[in-house]
């Protein structure tokens, strides 16, 4: 025989429903407040299935306090459509098709849903549940720890109002309040978001979560934090299993130091990989220099970056900022992650840099950390005041951004422009010129030197035009002038001013390119070539002579 309920129990059972009669959970401010903003906003539908009491060890009435309620205790089971509920007691409203359940709370539903809680009221008709305490739902991996759970099943949606913590696989969200669509696996959580991952930490004030695909979407302002990199968005998404994400509205990823935005970005975990796309700013606070455009790329593992379309370098570590400007920038990192680290920037095709000391353009050039080098290919022009540098080639030495020296290799140019019809010109195979302070000293020359030089007399007046031919020429500048030229043997002539004749004011392959040069930060993005029939004529390299094999004695060398 069974031990019958002691009265107390008894008692106490019933007062918990007859209390539970007038006041259910639903009926309570967090009940209404939480769920209920949501669904009063769409049409219910009265569900017409009945409850149906599948067992209990114990049923009794108390006519008195509750005529409404049947009691149950022991191995209580319901069944509504296909969601099946135990509980240790319950009080069950057959007329309202409701029922209130107490201790070892457990609802399943088409054996993909578990909710478990220590209270839960369920409402038949309107297809509600309302589970409190030690409430924990449970969807395939995904669990949802909350106090109190509001779950429609009419549209398959649970709502928690005071605090939640879903754990999913590598991922632990939580927040203030939050709903979760077993049917889409879509889970919306707001109010100090706060979402865990062995790679990554994202806080945030709304977020949604996808615990199918474990994809985040960001609604609204989010910081993610990867390892030394920072990402700052309001909008886009993140893949939680791939660790990548795809970010707009000027969304920020920063790295010791450097920082990258656009319009959108593409962030890859994996070598901390960011793309950016529309209006991109690439910022080197350490190295004081920036990339813009309107693609950028840069990955933190290997110190590359990479920028195109309307790019610009602009290096902003001295007094006065240098612009340039080429079709894409690349930039390598060598020796990453050690004290010898150096780098090398490559700029391709239609190059422009304007500085408001020093101006040049060329097709392609590189720069070396290293040694401080920048070499200019194809067609190389470099304006300073009022002096030109030109040839096949040209290296430039900079200390802290200054011009510390320049090296021509081949067809080498050197004009220095003193009125509108008078300029000083050097010509030769090569030409080095040293630097102090920016301004130029000493030129040295060599190879087939031609000069066309205007000398003046104590007044700083020009005596004439004094043309030379020597294998070998140094010039020696003061303030900012010529103050004296060596030359082995050379021959000359010095024509008066008034006599120079026209066809030897200018060397044979003079040109004045100021047409082309840059004259402010936007003109770099202009790019003019030069006039048909100024362009440098490629150099002519001869091959040694080979001997004639079988004729006679090999050639001697001379």
């Amino acid at each position: 025989m069974k031990p019958r309920i002691p009265i107390i129990l008894i008692a106490l059972l019933t007062a918990i429903c007859s209390i539970a009669s007038v006041s259910t959970p639903l009926q309570t401010k967090e009940g209404q407040g939480a769920g209920s903003s949501r669904r009063n906003n769409k049409p219910r539908k009265k569900s017409t299935s009945r409850i149906i009491l599948l067992h209990s060890d114990e049923l009794f009435y108390n006519q008195q306090l509750n005529p409404d309620a049947q009691i149950l205790r022991g191995n209580v089971r319901f069944r509504h459509e296909d969601v099946i509920l135990t509980c240790d007691s319950a009080c069950y409203y057959e007329a309202n098709n409701s029922f209130d359940a107490f201790g070892h709370v457990k609802m399943n539903q088409a054996d993909t849903l578990t909710l478990t809680s220590d209270v839960l009221y369920y409402d038949g008709t309107d297809q509600m549940a309302m589970a409190r305490y030690n409430v924990i739902l449970t969807h395939f991996d995904s669990r949802l720890y909350c106090d109190s759970l509001d779950y429609d099943r009419q549209y398959d949606l649970g709502y928690f109002f005071q605090g939640g913590k879903l754990v999913d696989k590598e991922n632990t969200l939580t927040s203030e309040w939050g709903e979760y669509s077993p049917a889409t696996r879509e889970a919306i959580f707001n109010y100090n978001v706060d979402l865990q991952n062995p790679k990554f930490t994202l806080v945030s004030d709304t977020l949604h979560y996808n615990t199918g695909t474990e994809i985040a979407r960001i609604v609204g302002p989010s910081n993610i934090d990867n390892g030394d990199n920072h990402i700052y968005s309001e909008r886009g998404t993140y893949d939680t299993r791939l660790d990548r994400a795809h970010l707009l509205d000027r969304s920020i990823v920063s790295n010791k130091g450097r920082v990258i935005t656009g319009d959108s970005l593409d962030y890859i975990g994996e070598g901390s990989i960011s793309k950016a796309y529309g209006n991109v700013v690439y910022t080197d606070n350490v190295d004081k220099n920036m990339f813009t455009g309107n693609y950028g790329l840069y990955c933190d593992s290997l110190g590359y970056a990479e920028a195109a379309d309307s790019a610009v370098l602009i290096d902003f570590s001295q007094r006065d900022t240098f612009y340039c400007h080429a079709d894409t920038f690349k930039l390598f990192t060598y020796n990453i992650d050690t004290d010898s680290v150096w780098r090398e920037m490559r700029g391709y095709h239609h190059v422009r840099a304007y500085r408001v000391d020093v101006q040049a353009v060329c097709d392609s050039m590189v720069y070396i950390s290293k040694d401080s080098c920048l070499t200019m290919y194809y067609d190389p022009i470099l304006w300073q005041q009022g002096q030109q540098l030109l040839g096949e080639e040209i290296k430039a030495w900079t200390n802290d951004s200054t011009i510390d020296s320049t090296y021509v290799i081949r067809q080498a140019l050197s004009v220095d422009r003193l009125d509108s019809i008078s300029y000083n010109q050097v010509t030769g195979n090569i030409m080095r010129s040293y630097f102090l302070d920016g301004k130029m000293k000493v030129t040295w020359v060599e190879g087939n030197v031609l000069v066309n030089y205007y000398p003046l007399d104590s007044d700083s007046l020009m005596i004439g035009l004094l043309h030379s031919e020597s294998t070998e020429l140094k010039l020696f500048m003061g303030e900012e002038k010529l103050d004296k030229i060596w030359m082995p043997a050379a021959e000359g002539t010095l024509h008066p001013l008034a006599l120079v004749p026209p066809k030897d004011r200018y060397l044979e392959n003079f040109q004045w390119f100021d047409y082309i040069r840059p004259v402010s930060k936007e003109d770099i993005f202009i790019w003019r070539p030069k006039k048909a029939g100024t362009e440098l004529k490629p150099s002519i390299k001869h091959s040694a002579p080979k001997s004639k094999k079988g004729k006679g004695k090999p050639d001697k060398a001379r």
